[in-house]
């Protein structure tokens, strides 16, 4: 008898994690495997990152838009509302034999509130860690809680977990999914990849990554502004990675 399993995937932060994971289920007898994407993956601001899904093989069994206008508080809670509406709407008609989510994203909390009322197993990748400064860590404790199978990515976080009240009995501590991905990549030569981003290889160069600290009410764009001068005062280069869709991020 085959399973489904619906995994949900909310943008390219998730599912550059689930990547290997969707490649294993899609080629084993046993599972139905149903992929729904939402959240920043349907947004045309955020590149539309459901085609990277679909280059790579994958049939998406339902694109779940939850109109996420802007990076505001009330877009985003608004958002979330959206999202539950087409959550509840989806699983009225069918349900999944398993359903898998991984991180702490708010997409994820619609997803996991239409679970929890509608008595879905949900398999949550990644619980247990610790953020500072972002609600991502009071949303991956929630997710944890509304979740019934645990993998988290090490035993300190499996620890956490049953310090949560988590059955010891269902948590799996198979390490981070990631981690397939480096031991699979080809790795660029260091010309190959200067000559890409079009910098001089010669150069000192900074790998620069900074979201909103989405729990603190100071400005997001003050603290991008003060980290962009530090940079041009050392006289790096640098390579900037775009915030994600978190309150703030459009600023930074």
């Amino acid at each position: 008898m085959r399973r489904s399993i619906w995994v949900v995937t909310t943008s390219r932060a998730d599912y550059g994690l689930l990547r290997n994971l969707l490649t294993e289920l899609k080629n084993d007898d046993r599972c139905d495997l149903k992929i729904i994407a939402t959240g920043m993956h349907l947004s045309v601001r955020g590149g539309s990152t459901y085609k990277e899904i679909e280059k790579d093989g994958f049939e998406i069994y339902k694109k779940l838009d939850m109109d996420i206008a802007d990076d505001s508080a009330s877009s985003i809670i608004r958002s979330i509302g959206n999202g539950c509406y087409k959550f509840a709407d989806l699983f009225e008609n069918e349900k999944p034999y398993i359903l898998v989510v991984l991180g702490d994203r708010f997409e994820l909390l619609p997803v996991l509130i239409s679970c929890l009322v509608n008595n879905i197993i949900v398999a949550h990748i990644h619980g247990g860690e610790s953020s500072e400064g972002a609600i991502d860590e009071s949303i991956r404790h929630s997710v944890s809680k509304m979740s019934h199978i645990h993998f988290p990515a090490a035993e300190e976080y499996k620890e956490r977990l049953i310090q949560l009240g988590e059955n010891p009995e269902n948590i799996f501590n198979y390490g981070a999914p990631g981690l397939d991905n480096i031991y699979q990549a080809k790795f660029l030569s260091r010309k190959e990849f200067f000559n890409r981003i079009r910098l001089n290889e010669n150069t000192i160069t900074a790998l620069v990554t900074y979201h909103p600290a989405t729990i603190e009410n100071t400005s997001a764009k003050e603290q991008a502004i003060n980290i962009t001068e530090a940079i041009d005062e050392s006289g790096l280069n640098a390579i900037f990675t775009a915030s994600n869709a978190d309150k703030g991020g459009n600023s930074i």
